[in-house]
């Protein structure tokens, strides 16, 4: 799976001549063939792309890019600059685009100096903004890549509820979230997991901890994994033992809240207004004060990635978009409630990719 085509094509309509991707996420996008943090970087041209890479990775960059890009290795007296001179030169290169959202400072002023340098002169242009939203809309592969990583946590979540019970560990639960991804086929986890129990549910990103879970308690646990490049992403909360009544209360006040705004979300509304859904849910309910950060946000290549759907998004949602449906309410020193689905954003609404039942689950 691989989407230098889909770049190629854009080029003409940002006036650039190419553009060089160094960014770990946007080589994955075009290229399909993962490497990590600065050990690659990708140029696509409107007529030809490249992907250059060291020796520890040509091999596995040759079966995976096939004949859809020119592998390039890299090495001490064929340094990527060097390259890029006599590509620049080859194909005419006066405009090139660049990952302004992921190069450092120190990185941008090497490549702006050494492609000053060149003959003929290639200037460097910001082109981070139209990549994102590039990556918004996901064609049929990567909708398949993220329903599998979803399948495979929805199995552990199946898995790990028959371990939770009191004397168990938020650490123990959040490790055996992870290697039962792992067991059903992922290649790593889109994030480390989130296991919160008791008071510590009010830490909306609280880290696994060594509290011992108690009965009576709600567990939340948020967590994820990637397969085929692609990310899942989903949160349950459940209660040991027995639930109170306020914790039924918060509970099925999240649950209404997430109800609203998977009917408010679907092409052409803002993030803006779905967020509003949900949490004029939670206000209505008293809870208001609680509700403390927003609805959603993209998920693909990144765990984290546009459109957001949260008050400062005024910008309508793409069709194809995929994002999380993750309202939450949490009271310090006492609980908290999170509920997260995955949606792909359609024109008629949305359709959620998350199977697993959302109905409060006491664990006896």
């Amino acid at each position: 799976m691989n989407h230098f085509d889909q770049i190629s094509a854009q080029l003409k309509a940002h006036d650039l001549d190419a553009v060089l991707l160094t960014g770990q996420s946007n080589r994955f996008y075009a290229s399909g063939f993962f490497t990590p943090g600065g050990d690659a970087a990708v140029l696509v041209t409107p007529k030809s792309s490249y992907f250059f890479t060291d020796a520890r990775y040509t091999e596995a960059a040759s079966r995976a890019l096939g004949k859809t890009a020119n592998l390039r290795e890299l090495t001490p007296e064929n340094r990527l600059t060097v390259q890029l001179r006599e590509l620049f030169f080859r194909h005419a290169v006066h405009r090139v685009g660049f990952e302004d959202a992921a190069l450092c400072v120190q990185d941008y002023e090497r490549y702006r100096k050494a492609f000053a340098g060149f003959t003929p002169y290639c200037e460097m242009v910001p082109a981070s903004e139209w990549l994102l939203d590039l990556r918004q809309s996901k064609d049929e592969n990567e909708l398949a890549a993220m329903r599998t990583a979803q399948g495979i946590a929805e199995r552990a979540l199946v898995d790990i509820l028959q371990e939770i019970r009191p004397g168990v560990t938020e650490k123990e639960i959040a490790a055996r979230l992870q290697y039962l991804m792992l067991h059903y086929g992922a290649s790593d986890m889109s994030f480390d997991p989130i296991v919160v129990s008791g008071v510590n549910g009010s830490l909306p990103h609280g880290v696994p901890s060594e509290k011992e879970i108690q009965t009576g308690e709600f567990v939340t646990m948020d967590f994820g994994c990637i397969y085929g490049g692609y990310c899942s992403d989903m949160t349950r909360t459940v209660a040991v033992g027995h639930a109170t009544e306020e914790m039924r209360r918060v509970y099925e006040t999240v649950l209404a809240a997430q109800a609203a705004g998977i009917a408010a979300a679907k092409a052409g509304v803002t993030g803006k207004i779905v967020d509003a859904a949900a949490r004029d849910v939670i206000k209505s309910a008293g809870y208001g004060a609680y509700f403390t950060h927003s609805f959603g946000h993209g998920v693909g290549v990144d765990i984290h990635e546009r459109p957001n759907l949260s008050a400062a998004n005024d910008k309508p949602l793409s069709a194809g978009a995929v994002v999380s449906a993750e309202p939450g309410i949490y009271i310090p020193g006492k609980l908290g409630v999170r509920i997260e689905d995955v949606l792909r954003i359609t024109e008629s609404g949305n359709e959620n990719l998350t199977k697993a039942p959302k109905e409060l689950l006491i664990l006896s």
